[in-house]
Order: structure tokens, then sequence, then C-alpha cells
């Protein structure tokens, strides 16, 4: 077996041990509002269990343009969590947070008719 098959085994296994405990989609694509109305579609590197936002980096260090990028996420859509992580040679990891009750676009019923009670 060469590198790239086991490499590519490699990530089929982790994406299955993941997927067991998880509901991952990669690349998601969501929807970014503004005054009630949809404006454009943003893709999430990683959408877990259909409630969080995963950010994936690998950079030097994290910094505001990071955060403002995955902030502006979630104040454009619907999901109240993120996570940003990043691979780079000191991993990081920050959560970040913007409830919906702040958004004034029906964000909080928009997940509550996606979701259910899933995202609580």
């Amino acid at each position: 077996m060469n590198a790239d098959e086991r490499r590519f085994k490699h990530e089929k296994l982790t994406e299955r041990i993941i997927k067991a405990f998880f509901d991952v989609e990669k690349e998601f694509g969501l929807e970014a509002r503004f005054r009630g109305r949809v404006v454009g579609v943003f893709k999430a590197d990683l959408l877990v269990n259909g409630c969080v936002i995963v950010e994936l980096k690998a950079v030097k260090e994290l910094g505001r343009t990071h955060e403002a990028q995955t902030l502006n996420y979630l104040r454009a859509g619907v999901l109240e969590v993120a996570l940003l992580l990043n691979f780079g040679p000191q991993p990081q990891i920050r959560r970040l947070a913007f409830s919906n009750d702040r958004k004034g676009h029906g964000a909080r019923e928009q997940l509550q008719t996606r979701t259910g009670d899933s995202c609580r």
C-alpha cells in the first residue's frame, strides 16, 4: 500500500468514526439574511448536527479577520454557535456565539422550523 492509498484509507476511516457520533456535512451552504430576506449563501467548512458551524484554518495564528468572518456567518444566518479551529503550529480553538434574539430577522423561528429543539 503506497502513501496515497494509506492517506485515503485514513481519511475514510476518520470520516466513518466521526459520522458514527455526529451528523457532519462538509461545505454546507447556509443562507445569509438581511432584514428577513435571503441575500446570499455562504459555505461553512463543516456543519455538525445541523447546529454548529465549524470553520477550519491552518494559519500561524488566528486573527480578528478569522473571528469576524465566522461571526458574520452567525450574524447573517440562523445558527447561534460556531467553532473556529486552527491547525497551525500552535493549535487554537475559539467558540463563538451570536444569539438569534439579537438578529432581528426571524432567525429563532426559522431555526426551530428547521431543526425543532435539536440545537438547544
